[in-house]
Formats: structure tokens, C-alpha cells, sequence
């Protein structure tokens, strides 16, 4: 499993689509919220399978996660969509993976070679903790390996 988040923090840093002034979190209250977006072959075949993810040409996922403290997720309820140049959307349906005392919420979804997407997030933070729904977006160019 801790090869499978070590994927996604390398992915990160190696993608070339990110300018050097982009921060890969957004703060909001106490909390900060990790996101990233990737192609799902980036992930090896068995990682993949123990978390009934489907790799394949197209297939991407984004990584959300909320944190006060780092290395310790915070519950959240995490809805949101993902759009193409077109304007043509796809529902984000995300599930959480916990690890010791990280969580890390994860969606599905499908793309074309060298799409242009807009992922529109809305994160509620469920520690008992009075927080408001915060949103915010994010754009990455998605290609297919």
C-alpha cells in the first residue's frame, strides 16, 4: 500500500504540466487539502487490484486529501465533478483508503489523449470540528500512456 502513495507523491512531482508556482494543497481553516489527478496505469497491477481500481487507457484518478496535521487525515465528505474543453462533466464518486492514521479519498474517471480538464472538488472536513464546505478547482492535462 505505501508503494501505492509513494506512485502518486512521485507522479506529482514529475508531472510536467505543473509551473513551479503551483502549490499541490488549498488551505481552509486548520486544515490543509492534498489533490492530485493521474493516469490509473501509473499504478502497478496488484495495488491496483487490492483497492478494486481499473487501470487501462483513459482511465484516471484523483487523490484527495484532508489533513490538519501531516500524515494524519481528517474524515471528510468529498463530492465533485471533472470537466473537458466542452464542457461535458463526470460525477466524481470517491472512496476512502486509510492507512495507519492517513485517508486518502479516491475517484475514477475517464479521459481522452491530451484532454485539458477542470476538476471542480467540494470538501466538508467531518471531525466533529465546525467547518464549512469549502470548493475549489483545479486543471490538469490528462494523456494517455
Amino acid at each position: 500500500m505505501k508503494r501505492f502513495f509513494l506512485v502518486i507523491a512521485l507522479t506529482t512531482l514529475t508531472t510536467p504540466s505543473l509551473s513551479l508556482e503551483t502549490k499541490l494543497y488549498k488551505e481552509h481553516d486548520n486544515y490543509k487539502i492534498f489533490f492530485t489527478a493521474f493516469n490509473s496505469s501509473f499504478l502497478s497491477p496488484e495495488i491496483a487490484a487490492s483497492n478494486d481500481i481499473v487501470r487501462g487507457k483513459g482511465k484516471g484518478m484523483v487523490n484527495i486529501s484532508v489533513m490538519e496535521d501531516l500524515a494524519i487525515g481528517v474524515p471528510s465528505s468529498i463530492t465533485g465533478r471533472v470537466f473537458n474543453i466542452l464542457q461535458q462533466s463526470q460525477k466524481l464518486e470517491f472512496f476512502p483508503i486509510k492507512e495507519g492514521k492517513s485517508i486518502y479519498y479516491l475517484a475514477p474517471f475517464t479521459f481522452e489523449n491530451e484532454d485539458y480538464l477542470t476538476f471542480k472538488i467540494i470538501v466538508q472536513a467531518n471531525d466533529g470540528k465546525a467547518s464549512y464546505p469549502y470548493d475549489f478547482k483545479f486543471q490538469k492535462k490528462m494523456y494517455h500512456d
